[in-house]
């Protein structure tokens, strides 16, 4: 094919994706609408919305597996992932704890739960999400343990596919030259997955449509009135987190704009809102990040990684839901007891991603171990805790964005030059092919690159 129907192929292709959007767009209108017209009806469209996102998570794991073999078994050192993982997990702490930090501050200053009062049905459904969300430890930790080398693929654990991947990573650079041909199977095996991945985008109109329906129809209006300063002071303080801290941070540390950086991940924040779920973004943010020049073994460490243990949004929630609880019920807790509280929530919030029903499992499943008597208060956030989820996704979401260019930066594992150009807008990401195909060398090159022995 010549260069020039090439370039027409893919201007078509752009130009598909666009309209997809767009339809997007109109698909989470239409939700909210029919939400608010046909309430009865909206909330049997749910399905629609869990089809999409069961289709979307469907793909994760494999993506991971392939992103991080490639990563690991092409570089030349183990040393390179060490460094890069053992950054990541130390600003993942670091930036936790400025979450926490902040959803404190703005708890205390807002006092948003005083003049609620629980009732039975509140105290009842609390009940169910403690035991859904109750996990010691141990039982996190040996979770991350696949039962065979297999299931590690079809698990549903994010963690246990990163475990696997990064010990098969080893393996091959361990074999040097002789892993070259295997490395080759993953890239293909990465292409087609991310063709598959492509192919299901198609559904998602159909998938936010469902999803925002459901949720306007089951809550509607009275729900967000009552507990609205809840819910809008949480909004603000991920906006203050995202903008004023994770911002600074970029601009001083990387000298990169945020608004940048996040206009060019703007399709996946629409794809995460109708969703309310980050993982549905995860595998288009491992290709679009790639394609922006951050090395693959550092996507491959740091974004999986940042998916488990670096929940920002989380721990602002779980921060103002416990501060909120607590005056609810009539018991405001000291600033001795927040931060004691809230440093077990710093524990607990690190396996939110593998919990169903996320934050507010995670939230009901602390609070049982930590402070029993406040458990049944989790009901009184019920009707709007899926409106919270947008939010706390969109906040993971940019705080994992960053994070792994931070890194990239600090570990010189970036092209500044291709960064550059990419969030100026002159190298667009292929849409078509979900895969990052900027580099002039050919198609097939990228797997191939051979390891070098350790």
């Amino acid at each position: 094919m010549s260069t020039t129907s090439t370039s027409a192929a893919k201007g078509h292709g752009s130009r598909a994706t666009h309209y997809l959007y767009l339809a997007v767009i109109v698909a989470v209108l239409l939700g909210i609408a029919t939400g608010l017209v046909f309430p009865g009806f909206a909330v049997e469209l749910k399905p629609l919305g869990e089809g999409f996102v069961n289709l979307i998570k469907m793909m994760i794991q494999p993506i991971i597996f392939c992103t991080i073999v490639l990563g690991v078994g092409s570089v030349a050192s183990a040393a390179k992932v060490g460094k890069v993982g053992g950054m990541a997990l130390v600003y993942f702490l670091v930036m936790s704890t400025a979450a926490l930090t902040i959803g404190m501050v703005v708890g205390n200053l807002l006092h948003p739960g005083d003049g609620l009062h629980l009732t039975a049905d509140a105290a009842a459904i609390a009940q169910e999400k403690a035991a859904e969300g109750h996990a010691d430890t141990t039982a996190f930790l040996l979770g991350i343990i696949p039962t065979s080398l297999f299931s590690a693929l079809t698990s549903g654990s994010v963690l246990q596919t990163l475990l696997v991947a990064l010990l098969v990573g080893f393996a091959l650079q361990r074999m040097g030259a002789a892993g070259a041909p295997v490395l080759t199977v993953v890239g293909h095996v990465q292409r087609l997955v991310f063709r598959l991945l492509g192919m299901i985008m198609w559904a998602a109109p159909v998938g936010a449509f469902g999803a925002m329906a459901a949720v306007t129809g089951q809550g509607g209006v009275d729900a967000l009135k009552s507990l609205g300063v809840l819910m809008i002071g949480f909004y603000v303080t991920c906006l203050l987190f995202v903008f004023v801290v994770l911002g600074t941070l970029l601009k001083v540390a990387a000298g990169v704009n945020i608004f940048s950086l996040l206009r060019y991940l703007g399709r996946e924040f629409l794809l995460i809102l109708a969703t309310s779920s980050s993982e549905s973004a995860l595998p288009r943010v491992i290709a679009k990040l790639e394609h922006a020049g951050v090395d693959k073994t550092t996507v491959g460490v740091v974004v999986p990684t940042g998916y488990s243990f670096n929940l920002d949004g989380t721990a602002i929630y779980l921060t103002m839901a416990s501060i909120f609880i607590a005056e609810a019920i009539g018991s405001p807790l000291a600033i001795g007891e927040q931060i004691s509280l809230l440093l077990f929530m710093m524990i607990a919030a690190k396996g939110a991603a593998g919990v169903t029903g996320s934050g507010m499992a995670v939230l009901a499943g602390g609070l049982q171990s930590h402070r029993p008597e406040m458990v049944d208060g989790v009901g009184l956030i019920v009707g709007i805790d899926r409106f919270m989820s947008e939010a706390r996704a969109l906040t993971n979401f940019a705080g994992n964005a960053v994070g792994t260019v931070l890194i990239g930066h600090w570990t010189g594992s970036i092209d500044r030059d291709q960064l550059d150009r990419v969030l100026a807008g002159d190298d667009p990401f292929d849409e078509t092919t979900m895969v990052d195909d900027h580099a002039a060398e050919p198609e097939t090159a990228e797997p191939v690159r051979e390891p070098q022995p350790v």
